[in-house]
C-alpha cells in the first residue's frame, strides 16, 4: 500500500473498466494572454511542453479525441476515456459554445466523462449552473490551477488571478457537488521551502478531491526563462534527490484524503532549460516510494487540522 492516496485507487473506485485521460486543445486563450486582466499569459508557460502531437486546433476535438484513443489502444485493448481539456483556460468563453464543446466529447464512442482544466477567475455561476447537471449525468472533474497560494508571487508570474481567487472557486465548485482538482508549481522564484510547506496547509483546507504538484521548469521562449537569465539567484534549481525530499515534507503536511495525481512533470529536451534529471515520470515516482519508505514518511503525518 502506497504511503499517499494514488489517482489510480481514486479512479477505480469510480470506474470499473481502466481509464485513461486523453488531452484536447479546443482552441481556448486565457484572460492574461487576450488583454482582459493581463498579456502575454503565465511568464512559465509554453504549451507545447504537454500538448501531445494529436493536440491541434485545426483538428476538432473528435478528431483529436480518435488519435489518442488510438494511440492508448496500442497499448491497452480494452478502455474507457476520459476528455481531458488541457491546453490553456478551458472555461473561457460564452456559455453556449463551452457547452457546445464538451458535449461534443462526451458523444465520442468510449468517452466516459470529462476533466476540465481552468483558472479560478473563469467560472462563472451560469457555467457552474451548467455543471452541475452535467455532473449528474457523467464523471466530471474541474482542475484549478491554484500555483501559488502566494499573492505576491502570483502577480510576478502575470496569473493575472489571486488566492482569494482560489478560495472562492474551489469553494463555489465543490458547494455544487462537483469533484474539484488543484494545480500547484514546487520552486516558484523566491519562494523559500518554510513557505511552500506552509503552502501545503492552505491547500489543504480547501475542499479540493485531486492534487497535482510539480516542479518548476524553465522553458525556452518563455519571459521566465529570460529572467533566469538575467537574474539567476532568483531562482533555486533542486537536484532530484532534494526535490524528492520536498515533495515528501509536503505531502506529510497535506490532508490526509486528498488525492495525489503526480509529482513531477516532463518537458521535451528541445525546450527544458532546467531542471534536467533524465529521468521519467514512473521512475521518479518509483525513487519517491522508496524515499518515503527510508523515511517512514505518509501523507498528512505533520497535517494539523483546524476549526
Amino acid at each position: 500500500m502506497a504511503p499517499y492516496n494514488e489517482f489510480s485507487d481514486f479512479l477505480r473506485r469510480h470506474f470499473s473498466c481502466k481509464v485513461q485521460k486523453i488531452s484536447i486543445n479546443a482552441g481556448f486563450t486565457c484572460p492574461n494572454r487576450d488583454g482582459t486582466c493581463g498579456l502575454g499569459g503565465c511568464t512559465y508557460c509554453n504549451n507545447q511542453t504537454f500538448n501531445p502531437d494529436y493536440c491541434r486546433t485545426e483538428k476538432s476535438i473528435t478528431q483529436q479525441l480518435k488519435e489518442g484513443k488510438q494511440f492508448f489502444a496500442r497499448k491497452y485493448s480494452s478502455m474507457k476515456y476520459l476528455a481531458y481539456f488541457q491546453a490553456y483556460t478551458n472555461t473561457y468563453s460564452g456559455l453556449e459554445l463551452l457547452k457546445q464543446k464538451y458535449e461534443e466529447a462526451l458523444a465520442v464512442t468510449d468517452i466516459v466523462g470529462l476533466v476540465i482544466g481552468t483558472r479560478p477567475d473563469c467560472m462563472p455561476d451560469d457555467l457552474l449552473n451548467y455543471l452541475t447537471t452535467l455532473n449528474q449525468r457523467t464523471f466530471l472533474l474541474i482542475e484549478y490551477g491554484i500555483e501559488s497560494a502566494n499573492d505576491a508571487t502570483l502577480c510576478r508570474i502575470n496569473r493575472g488571478h489571486t488566492w482569494q481567487d482560489t478560495i472562492d472557486a474551489v469553494n463555489r465548485t465543490a458547494a455544487h457537488g462537483i469533484l474539484t482538482g488543484g494545480h500547484i508549481i514546487l520552486g516558484l522564484p523566491d519562494e523559500t521551502r518554510d513557505e511552500l510547506i506552509a503552502q501545503a496547509a492552505c491547500v489543504s483546507h480547501l475542499p479540493l478531491t485531486t492534487l497535482k504538484l510539480h516542479q518548476l521548469q524553465l522553458i525556452q521562449g518563455t519571459r521566465m526563462a529570460y529572467e533566469y537569465k538575467q537574474h539567476p539567484e532568483h531562482f533555486h534549481i533542486p537536484d532530484i534527490d532534494e526535490y524528492i525530499d520536498l515533495v515528501i515534507d509536503y505531502i506529510e503536511h497535506l490532508r490526509p484524503d486528498l488525492v495525489l495525481e503526480r509529482f513531477v512533470s516532463q518537458s521535451p529536451a528541445d525546450l527544458l532549460i532546467a531542471p534536467d534529471w533524465g529521468v521519467k515520470n514512473y521512475e521518479f515516482n518509483h525513487r519517491l516510494l522508496r524515499r518515503m519508505q527510508q523515511r517512514n514518511a505518509r501523507q498528512g503525518r505533520l497535517y494539523l487540522p483546524t476549526s
